[in-house]
């Protein structure tokens, strides 16, 4: 059974060059997902003593979280599409109803983007917002881990 929903913006971001087709696998599914765990685990420890670093790496397991949706399905971002492709190919096939956890996902970006080129006035990173976001990460991959079985190739 093929996924219909998003079906047009996954086909409009194959054409832009934005993603491109690879062979559908689980196995680099999976192998994504425990690199996000691992992440998640890494951030926890490092988070007081180097905030941004903690919180890259929330952020990056996020990413590898839905990054690990589109491999499972024959998809990946290409260096045009980068991050930014990432979650709008997810996006468009889940939101709705998961729009709410994915839309966390570009706050992150945001903020990861200030923590690595930040701009004068930006305040730094704390431990605390680490923690916070890290948890929204978290969401972000058990929802991954529960659509790969769903979610057919594209």
């Amino acid at each position: 059974m093929r996924w219909e929903q998003g079906r047009a913006t996954i086909e409009e971001m194959l054409a832009n060059g934005e993603l491109q087709r690879v062979p559908a696998s689980r196995q680099q599914a999976d192998r994504l997902l425990a690199q996000a765990r691992h992440h998640l685990a890494s951030a926890a420890s490092v988070r007081a003593e180097d905030p941004a670093g903690g919180y890259s790496l929330a952020y990056d397991a996020a990413r590898k979280a839905l990054a690990a949706v589109l491999v499972n399905q024959g998809l990946r971002p290409t260096n045009r599409g980068g991050h930014l492709a990432t979650v709008e190919a997810v996006r468009a096939q889940l939101d709705p109803p998961m729009g709410s956890i994915l839309r966390r996902f570009n706050r992150m970006r945001t903020r990861r983007n200030e923590a690595e080129y930040p701009p004068a006035d930006t305040p730094e990173l704390t431990p605390d917002d680490v923690q916070e976001d890290q948890g929204k990460a978290e969401q972000i991959v058990d929802l991954a881990v529960r659509l790969l079985d769903q979610m057919s190739p594209f």
